[in-house]
């Protein structure tokens, strides 16, 4: 698929480990890292962008700003937005950026799409080839709309059988980094197939692609089905072309999983590939709870969290982000923050919150978070704290008991 993708963006047949100058579909900065873009776009002398239509702004890192530094930074890059009239900004609240481009249909088959954050493989999940860059990276994209690539080498992962209870995508995505370790799929593009991947929800799908920058990966991956074709239709911002390998594509490895025994799962600190059956890490004590992020703060997520607080309340502190304005308005609406607020959580603003150790949620020293995010390294939330990741489902039932307990006990 990324042999493909490439060879449309480059004009020319690209194979693995060839070097293409590739024009990009879409670009994508956030109030992190626009102002380091910016700041080299103004310093190759650049006046103006290539193509306003296809670079995307949102505000979500700190959203709001956590102090004057942050709110002069936030300032600047709006005044450079306006100057350049950008019309795809998007403001403190809208969401992370992950979920704003997909909602917004920027996420395309067929199309490649790059972001100056790690986790905009995130795309994947829509059949683009979509990676991460870095900010100067960024600012020749928005000098000239091209960047050069090493196409990378593709690995296939093929899952079959059946999630069980209280088993979901995370678990699923956990399972496989603790498999492939950190560096396993170092470079490489991970398509994901199989009757495992197919029954995914797209947000699953997004959990799925999202993380595979945690095993080292370029990005992963999903071929679009009608899944997709349907939560792109009245969205998509562009005509697309869908895009599958062929038949006798060759891989730089296959590997076949079975999801009938994955049971959740828990990434332990520090490292993402630390993963462990939760009954192995049952009881350990657990002083803040984080339901968000771009992995998990999606209405699935959030509807899977209160169908396991329904009417209980929780026994720790408990930090609720979603991870759109689109996503909080359909949780209010289906009543599902309700359920949520009446259990005792505390909601913050559409966002990233504490997941990059700024804001709304940053653990003291020795405390110890189970998170829906994607990251535990040490210093993530907080330079004392340690961090385990889980499913929604697996954190909510943490949340009741304040220890990490298996969600399908509750």
């Amino acid at each position: 698929m990324s042999e493909k993708i490439f060879s449309r963006a480059a004009g020319t047949e690209a194979k693995a480990n060839d070097f293409v100058l590739a024009d990009i579909d879409y670009a994508m900065a956030h109030d992190g890292t626009s102002i380091l873009a910016v700041n080299a776009f103004k310093e190759m002398g650049m006046k103006e962008v290539w193509d306003s239509s296809r670079i995307v702004i949102p505000f979500d890192h700190i959203a709001p700003a956590n102090n004057e530094t942050s709110a002069t930074l936030q300032k600047e890059i709006r005044e450079w937005v306006k100057e350049q009239g950008i019309p795809n900004f998007y403001e403190i609240g809208e969401g992370i950026c992950h979920q704003v481009l997909p909602e917004n249909g920027f996420a395309l088959p067929g199309k490649l799409v790059v972001g100056a954050d790690s986790h905009s493989c995130t795309y994947g999940a829509f059949g683009a080839f979509a990676t991460g860059v870095g900010a100067t990276d960024m600012a020749e994209i928005f000098a000239t709309g091209k960047l050069w690539f090493k196409v990378p080498e593709s690995l296939r992962f093929t899952v079959e059988g059946r999630l069980g209870e209280g088993v979901y995508a995370k678990d699923l995505t956990l399972y496989l980094i603790g498999k492939t370790g950190i560096d396993g799929a170092t470079y490489k593009a991970v398509e994901f197939y199989g009757s495992s991947i197919s029954e995914l929800s797209v947000s699953g799908r997004m959990t799925l692609c999202n993380m595979a920058i945690e095993m080292g990966a370029k990005t992963g991956i999903v071929p679009p089905d009608e899944k997709i074709f349907n939560f792109l239709n009245n969205r998509a911002v562009a005509p697309y072309e869908p895009v599958y390998a062929d038949h006798d594509a060759v891989y730089a490895e296959e590997l076949t999983y079975s999801a009938d025994d994955i049971e959740p799962q828990v990434a332990c600190p520090h490292q993402v590939d630390n993963v462990k059956p939760v009954g192995e890490v049952e009881g350990i004590h657990v002083d803040q709870v984080f339901i968000g992020t771009c992995t998990n703060g999606r209405l699935e997520d959030l509807e899977i969290a209160a169908s396991i607080l329904k009417g209980k309340k929780v026994a720790v502190r408990t930090v609720v982000i979603p991870a759109s304005r689109t996503t909080l308005l359909a949780a209010i609406e289906n009543g599902t923050m309700e359920t949520l607020l009446k259990a005792g959580v505390t909601l913050a603003t559409p966002g990233c919150g504490p997941c990059l150790g700024a804001h709304q949620g940053v653990l003291g020293e020795g405390e110890v978070c189970i998170s829906t995010a994607n990251r535990n390294f040490k210093g993530r939330m907080g330079k004392g704290g340690f961090i385990y990741l889980a499913s929604p489902a697996t954190a909510a039932a943490s949340a009741l008991s304040g220890e990490i307990t298996d969600p399908r006990k509750i």
